[in-house]
């Protein structure tokens, strides 16, 4: 419990007034990453559904793609704006990795940032449209575990950084731990509080193999330009991870 509370302090701005602090073990909370993300995507639906019974649909998208944000403090999405700004500068890697560090906002970083927020506002508002809300507890979920993911057997440039403390130190017991817990919550959610049958149920799951195979291609390209991953590449493949799966569930739920 402490450790996914430590975890969960660290992933989310939800106030909780226990100081945990960082040991050397700290690693170790990455066998509840995806249960941060549940409890992240609980609190989606919930502030969806409040939304839902006092605006319309697209007010009700934006609520949560704004919750979305306070939530978590933009934690990926500096990630991803670094992430941009240092990859596709085109320079060579020392100086990719001294523009990821600096705290000036770069045009590619306002693009990318810009056009994953407006991907994530429609593609929420289909969902909200459609009336399965559902889907948004499981998009978290599934982001927290890309990073675990993409942590497995990494290396990184830097020698000193946030996303060290998990980089290379995921192991194969803590994924399929991970993934085994992921399974069991979505069937136990889907069938008791959702009333979801056995194919939209696969049809969630099915996503995690894809969510494997994009995270590891995404750290294999990224390797191609710096030798690693840093903590911004895990934020940002947090957040690519989240508009890949709305994506997924827009097209496999034939939400049009």
């Amino acid at each position: 419990m402490k450790r996914f509370i430590g975890i969960l302090q660290f992933f989310t701005r939800i106030p909780i007034r226990v100081n945990i602090g960082f040991d050397e073990e700290f690693h170790k909370t990455m066998y509840y990453f995806p249960l941060v993300g549940f409890v992240l995507g609980i609190l989606y639906f919930i502030i969806g559904l409040v939304s839902s019974f006092l605006f319309d649909s697209y007010i009700t998208s934006v609520n949560i793609l704004i919750s979305t944000v306070i939530l978590t403090g933009g934690l990926h999405l500096d990630g991803v704006g670094d992430t941009f700004d240092g990859i596709y500068s085109y320079r060579d890697k020392e100086k990719i990795l001294e523009i990821m560090k600096d705290s000036r906002l770069g045009t590619n970083a306002m693009l990318s940032v810009l056009f994953l927020m407006l991907m994530k506002l429609g593609l929420i508002y289909s969902i909200v449209q459609s009336g399965q809300l559902y889907n948004l507890i499981f998009m978290p979920v599934f982001a927290r575990m890309a990073i675990v993911i993409a942590c497995y057997k990494s290396v990184t440039p830097r020698k000193n950084g946030m996303g060290n403390v998990f980089i290379g130190k995921p192991s194969l017991k803590m994924i399929l731990t991970g993934i085994v817990y992921t399974v069991i919550l979505i069937i136990i959610m889907g069938i008791t509080l959702f009333n979801l049958n056995s194919l939209d149920l696969i049809k969630v799951i099915a996503f995690i193999p894809i969510m494997i195979i994009l995270s590891r291609c995404f750290v294999r390209y990224i390797y191609s330009k710096i030798d690693g991953i840093t903590g911004d590449i895990l934020g940002c493949i947090s957040e690519l991870m989240e508009v890949m799966y709305l994506i997924y569930i827009y097209l496999i739920f034939g939400l049009k």
